[in-house]
């Protein structure tokens, strides 16, 4: 099987906060910014796949901090691990104020996609290598997310669920 380093798919997307992008506060619009984080996922994820990907789910996105109009949005968004037919896509989204260069970090986020060909039927996909300790521990981590994404999703049973039932400890016996 194939195989790639993780870098070969980071993709860094950058966006001006314009004011049709906005709220009546003056804040990006919660739905502009998950749309254009499926962009740079599904780039980044292309990239690795070499193949036409689909978004498959998105995890938990918190909103941190808002981000006004006029700021600068940078997106980063890299492959961490991959399993049979997809790949989960981390993603870090940071606001710099244009006048005070201030940077935040506003959002984090994981996409999962599959990997399809050219008649919609899923593929098998190259591994990830990761190289630096923190492609490593995102590489480490990334089965107990997909774990989790599975047993929320109803698609696995939760005492199947072997990487995340340290997370949660054994359920005791009830005594009836």
């Amino acid at each position: 099987m194939e195989q790639k380093l993780a870098k070969e798919s980071l993709t860094i997307m950058t966006e001006l906060v314009l004011p049709n992008d906005t709220n009546t506060l003056n804040n990006l619009m919660g739905g502009r910014l998950l749309h254009w984080m499926d962009i740079a996922a599904a780039i980044s994820a292309q990239r690795h796949c070499h193949n036409t990907v689909v978004t498959a789910s998105v995890d938990n996105v918190s909103f941190k901090h808002p981000i006004k109009l006029g700021a600068i949005v940078s997106i980063e968004a890299q492959v961490t691990r991959a399993f049979t037919t997809s790949v989960e896509v981390r993603m870090r989204v940071w606001a710099q104020n244009v006048p005070s260069g201030e940077r935040i970090e506003s959002n984090t986020a994981y996409y999962t996609f599959v990997a399809l060909d050219e008649n919609g039927a899923k593929i098998q996909v190259p591994r990830v290598v990761p190289e630096t300790a923190e492609e490593q521990i995102q590489y480490d981590l990334a089965l107990q997310r997909r774990e989790l994404r599975l047993v929320l999703a109803g698609k696995m049973q939760p005492d199947e669920a072997n990487e995340i039932r340290q997370l949660f400890g054994r359920r005791q016996p009830s005594i009836d």
